[in-house]
């Protein structure tokens, strides 16, 4: 049962300004959720504003961007402080912000590397330490991590970024089962490659084996946020990849490694 008033409770979305993170805006507005925004673009995160005001202006939600680089080492604690200063309880919080880089670990720049540890990582541990309190008080509340297909596995050639999304898959299912009886949940959303700016910003080539997908971001957001509503720890999306995962579970490690480097070249 919820304690405080209706126009206070709010789901915060990181990397909202984009793909994944865009659609679940979209299906958070139309099921009437007032929002948070987070990104580090301010001029896209108000075009998405302007956008869902206008297509959502029946509901009658309000809506808040934040431009912030979740990077930075005190940028979670900025968005926590904002939030409890005007009273908004982040009642769904959806770690959407990551991102990935392709190549030789040996000859990739050490600040990016970082960068994406602080992001897909150190950010999404942060902000789930600093929201989870009041929503365990409130005994509501749904977290939603993105993982990844590559939370299942090594993946040379993106190793640091592989290796983030398996710690994102196996803290969500460590905290799902601390949070079991609480009132809060959490999910772990795993999508295979999907129609989003990720792989330019990872640098992977346009003859790369995952540069063309056909699932789109709406259709991963839409899997994921009904997955999240009734209380799914590990949702994975899509049969290929539910299958290509079930596999994984009886190659051996080290040929599976080999396999991935094939796979990723």
């Amino acid at each position: 049962m919820l304690h405080l008033p209706y126009m206070n409770n709010y789901t915060l979305i990181t990397g909202a300004s984009s793909g994944i993170g865009l659609e679940f805006a979209k299906i958070a507005a139309r099921e009437k959720n007032n929002l948070i925004l987070v990104a580090r673009d301010k001029n896209g995160l108000e075009k998405v504003k302007t956008d869902i005001l206008e297509e959502f202006k029946t509901a009658k939600i309000d809506v808040v961007v934040v431009a912030l680089d979740l990077t930075k080492d005190d940028s979670a604690q900025q968005l926590f402080e904002l939030c409890k200063e005007k009273n908004f309880f982040v009642s769904t919080l959806i770690n959407n912000a990551g991102f990935g880089d392709y190549g030789n670990f040996s000859q990739s720049d050490k600040g990016r590397q970082l960068s994406m540890i602080d992001l897909n990582i150190r950010s999404l541990t942060e902000l789930t330490h600093l929201f989870l309190p009041a929503m365990i008080k409130q005994k509501n509340g749904k977290i939603m991590n993105i993982g990844s297909v590559a939370s299942f596995m090594p993946g040379p050639l993106m190793s640091v970024y592989f290796a983030s999304k398996n710690y994102v898959l196996s803290f969500s299912e460590a905290l799902a089962e601390e949070l079991r009886g609480s009132g809060v949940t959490v999910t772990c959303l795993c999508p295979g490659s999907t129609k989003t700016n990720f792989g330019k910003n990872a640098h992977v080539s346009e003859n790369h084996s995952t540069a063309n997908p056909k699932t789109t971001a709406k259709e991963v957001a839409q899997y994921g946020w009904y997955q999240m509503k009734n209380g799914v720890v590990v949702a994975i999306y899509g049969l290929g990849n539910k299958i290509t995962i079930g596999l994984t579970r009886f190659i051996p490690r080290s040929l599976l490694v080999r396999l991935v480097k094939k796979i990723q070249k």
